[in-house]
């Protein structure tokens, strides 16, 4: 493609840098502040000052995975920091910046742990993550102008994708990580109900049960029951997901293959961390006969509507998320899946999980956000 094929939307917003980049990180600060403060209850002041941690004294228990786990964290992080300043702050200044937007960031992460009884703020985390995010920093500074002005990605982008879709091309990217968390239904996102019944329960110090009060006896279900309820939330959350990618796209893209990349990609995360996560012979263990028959439903809706006019597919993707979440907030826990999280041991993986959770309850809400503000539809 040539500059002259470039649409000048497009090459305008190159001097402003990459709005991709800046979605991307205003979404990596989000889950690191979920990870950082998970499981956000048993808050109390012990009467230490929060900067505590800000001393020279070496930890006792530490081991070189959470190191490296702090370290890997905070990388892309740094990366993204100096990528949403390009070009305005370029080389030594922009790693400058962002090392020190990354040690404010965990300095607040670390401050903040200490009104949180399950959770003890380190000076070797803030190293660590400090650390992490200096060489995401130098890597940024190095590869910003290959990845923001020459790579063939960035062509890609200005040749399928329409110049508005940046902030949702990320909200779609994060829909296939956020099968990352067990979930009680295959793409059953934004199961709020449950955690809002603890909490109000702790608060209230009495036992409340929102999904009860919503459906009464709604925990006496049919094993036919369950399949139906899954082939719905499967069917309308991918549909619903794959929709929103289709309102992003130009109308010279492939669209159908666009589709299938997404469900791939997002079957593949599903494969994987349930390997990771339970047991490699439980890579498999969320294909039920519900979550067949709704992917099956799914793709043949997909099939005609990635063809649709844009206006309606944005309406649909709309109706989809919505109807995936009243079920999926109004069923109880599959009985099957709660046997099988009794093989979860999350270890050191708890802030991670708990980023990942953040993930998968927080997506569709963000997805109706996008859709529904007059400044994220698509131009008629």
């Amino acid at each position: 493609m040539t500059e002259a094929e470039v649409p000048a939307d497009v090459a305008a917003g190159r001097s402003r840098g990459s709005p991709i980049v800046r979605a991307a990180l205003l979404a990596y600060l989000l889950l690191i502040i979920y990870a950082s403060w998970f499981p956000f209850t048993g808050w109390r002041d012990s009467g230490i000052s929060p900067f505590a941690f800000l001393n020279l004294v070496k930890q006792r228990y530490w081991t070189g995975f959470d190191a490296g786990v702090n370290i890997a964290g905070y990388i892309p992080f740094g990366m993204l920091l100096v990528l949403s300043v390009y070009p305005r702050v370029r080389g030594v200044w922009a790693v400058l910046l962002a090392a020190l937007a990354g040690l404010l960031t965990t300095g607040t992460m670390e401050a903040v742990q200490t009104y949180l009884p399950s959770r003890v703020p380190s000076n070797l985390d803030f190293a660590t993550n400090g650390g992490g995010c200096l060489i995401g920093a130098i890597l940024g500074a190095l590869w910003a102008p290959g990845l923001l002005d020459r790579s063939r990605l960035f062509k890609l982008r200005q040749r399928w994708f329409a110049p508005h879709a940046s902030q949702g091309l990320v909200l779609v990217a994060l829909w296939p990580l956020a099968q990352i968390y067990p979930q009680s239904y295959l793409f059953g996102h934004g199961q709020v109900l449950p955690i809002l019944s603890g909490w109000i329960s702790s608060w209230f110090d009495t036992e409340i049960d929102l999904v009860a009060l919503l459906r009464p006896g709604s925990d006496i279900m049919s094993v036919e029951q369950y399949w139906l309820s899954e082939t719905i939330i499967t069917a309308c959350g991918m549909t619903g997901a794959a929709l929103t990618l289709m309102c992003l796209v130009r109308r010279g893209a492939p669209r159908f293959w666009l589709m299938l990349a997404l469900l791939a990609g997002a079957l593949a995360v599903k494969a994987f961390s349930s390997s990771l996560l339970f047991r490699p012979d439980n890579a498999f263990v969320w294909v039920t006969p519900g979550a067949e028959g709704g992917f099956l439903i799914g793709l043949i809706m997909l099939a005609g509507l990635v063809f649709a006019p844009q206006v309606a597919q944005r309406r649909l993707a709309v109706v989809t998320l919505i109807l995936a979440l009243v079920v999926v907030n109004t069923i109880p826990v599959n009985p099957y899946f709660s046997a099988t999280l009794q093989g979860w041991v999350q270890g050191k993986f708890l802030n991670f999980n708990g980023a990942a959770q953040g993930l998968a309850l927080a997506w569709p809400f963000v997805a109706l956000w996008f859709l529904l503000l007059p400044s994220h539809k698509l131009n008629r």
